[in-house]
């Protein structure tokens, strides 16, 4: 008697808990599904925002500077396209994770309150604060996708990759989703007024200080400097890209290089998240 008395409770329970389930995935799905119809009106957009910065890169240090006599190489006999490559595609991910996540974020708190439509939906809110770190990284292996090839395939680059398949998908993954978390981080801990501080304080010093246009390696001369930009997680992206597309460049082990970014972009989605929680309910 009490063991089918007790059955029939947690029949009930089971129940609710798979329609609950049920329920989160489809309202989570709604939310991508309703994100890639607002980007794909933006294409044009998002295009232009993906290509421009790293085309200029290319074009100015690989077809001008060659064309003026004031060509730039990489360290060793590589050549300085070869060590550009990977790094471009590093800071088009994190721009993607910033512009993607961060920068609309900041608007839909302070402006538009974009965001209390958001969080109506059935979900737990770190649930919708993940859906944005999940759609920023979708974005983001979008945008590596196009640099890759344009890098590449540009004129004269004089680019020679070695690229090992398994370990280059490994670390878009784990760099994109990082991305995302930190354009979360970024867009619920800044208040709007701030933005311009944004490029200022965080986009220019780890672009310059990422491991973009030069090795980590190449930095042992400068010693200090070396240590102070392990704090940039843009450093661990650059050098796991390089070690899985120019492996024949000396750069940091990919098991250090992605298990830092790891640990990295754990922290930042908890950041991220917490931020958004408050925020939500502020």
């Amino acid at each position: 008697m009490t063991s089918s008395v007790t059955s029939g409770v947690s029949e009930p329970r089971t129940v609710a808990r798979s329609t609950a389930r049920v329920s989160y995935r489809a309202a989570f799905w709604g939310l991508i599904v309703r994100d890639t119809r607002v980007l794909s009106r933006s294409m044009t957009q998002f295009l232009l925002r993906t290509v421009i910065q790293p085309f200029l890169f290319v074009f100015v240090f690989l077809y001008v500077f060659p064309n003026i006599g004031a060509q730039i190489h990489g360290p060793g006999k590589s050549s300085f396209g070869t060590v550009l490559l990977p790094g471009l595609v590093a800071v088009a991910i994190m721009f993607q994770g910033i512009q993607a996540v961060g920068l609309p974020l900041v608007n839909e708190f302070a402006q538009t309150r974009e965001i209390e439509d958001r969080v109506m939906a059935p979900l737990p809110t770190s649930l919708v604060a993940f859906e944005k770190i999940l759609f920023g990284a979708m974005q983001a292996v979008l945008a590596a996708v196009i640099v890759f090839p344009m890098v590449l395939f540009f004129p004269n680059a004089n680019v020679h990759p070695h690229v090992n398949f398994p370990l280059l998908v490994a670390e878009i993954i784990v760099s994109c989703l990082s991305a995302g978390a930190l354009g979360l981080a970024i867009g619920t801990g800044w208040n709007p007024r701030q933005v311009p501080l944004i490029f200022s304080l965080i986009v220019i010093p780890i672009t310059f200080l990422g491991c973009i246009y030069y090795p980590w390696a190449a930095l042992h001369p400068i010693r200090w400097l070396q240590i102070v930009i392990l704090a940039n997680p843009l450093v661990y992206v650059s050098e796991g890209l390089r070690g899985a597309i120019t492996p024949n460049i000396e750069h940091m082990a990919w098991p250090v290089s992605m298990g830092v970014l790891i640990v990295i972009g754990a922290g930042l989605t908890w950041l991220g998240m917490r931020g958004f929680r408050r925020r939500v309910l502020d």
